[in-house]
């Protein structure tokens, strides 16, 4: 029985801001308590409710643990709100006022019927597997450099990149390509998708590697057991290279090498009783659809 929810967006666009609107409406109704968190300088809409709760700073948050937070938006805000609440174990809930909304999965055109589905308990708990970045340790600073959808390595320059991968420090590879994307079973549908790799359920804990335009086509997408411990080395004209951990990005030196395993911490995210993963994938892909008809 949901208590009390937080809620997370950019407040980017009207679509959003009246979603975040109805969410209050429908859960201050049922006498829920939520917390509303945007970040500094954006609390720049009237938002009103019986039961709301303005929080400036995400701590507050997190010591006061909600029963579910929300996360309105596209797939970006939903990564950027996984970063920031990923360690409380708190299952978090997207509602798509974005485009394609793999992440972002509740549709924003009927939110009182998601309300009473969630308030039901018509709702399912799937944990999601992530990556990190273990070397080199912090890149991004004090906080882990980790990813629900994908970490890639790409080139910082026009000239293309030489890869080692090694599997567990045995060789698998070397990739003459414009990068490596390292993607979770989530980000399958995201910049995996894009570059012909499989798409894999949710729950899967599976670690999928997809080079980006590989200078040799033979040169497939391979999917490894979440227990793989990758390891990479790289060669370029260029003095740096890109790595990234879904929308976080720096440049490091040429010589510095990259290990990534699978993340300790697991991802609860919420899915509605059917509306699962198949039914947003056929939905968003327009599996079936024909033009004809």
């Amino acid at each position: 029985m949901l208590r009390s929810v937080a809620i997370f967006s950019k407040d980017t666009n009207a679509r959003t801001k009246d979603s975040v609107q109805k969410l209050i409406d429908e859960f201050s109704a049922r006498g829920i308590v939520v917390q509303l968190f945007q970040r500094s300088g954006e609390m720049n809409h009237p938002y009103t409710g019986s039961s709301l709760v303005f929080i400036k700073d995400i701590k507050s948050i997190l010591s006061h643990l909600p029963d579910m937070i929300f996360s309105v938006g596209g797939d970006g805000t939903f990564l950027e709100t996984v970063l920031r609440v990923k360690e409380t174990g708190v299952p978090v809930a997207g509602v798509n006022t974005g485009r394609m909304g793999f992440l972002a999965n509740i549709p924003n055109e009927d939110l009182d019927q998601s309300v009473d589905l969630l308030c039901k308990g018509s709702y399912e708990i799937v944990e999601r597997s992530m990556l990190e970045i273990q070397r080199p340790a912090k890149i991004f600073g004090g906080d882990a450099a980790s990813a629900l959808n994908e970490i890639t390595i790409q080139k910082a320059s026009m000239s293309m990149i030489t890869i080692h991968v090694y599997v567990n420090d045995e060789f698998l590879n070397t990739y003459w390509a414009d990068g490596l994307i390292v993607s979770t079973a989530t980000g399958s549908t995201a910049y995996n998708l894009s570059v012909g790799g499989p798409i894999l359920s949710p729950e899967d804990e599976s670690i999928i590697i997809s080079p980006i335009s590989p200078h040799n086509l033979t040169i497939r997408p391979i999917v490894l057991s979440g227990e793989s411990r990758l390891r990479m080395m790289l060669e370029a004209r260029a003095d740096e290279f890109l790595a990234t951990c879904d929308f976080r990005y720096r440049k490091l030196p040429l010589g510095e090498e990259i290990h990534i395993v699978r993340s300790d911490i697991r991802l609860k995210t919420v899915m509605l009783k059917g509306r699962g993963f198949y039914s947003t994938l056929r939905n968003r892909l327009m599996w079936g659809a024909d033009k004809r008809n």
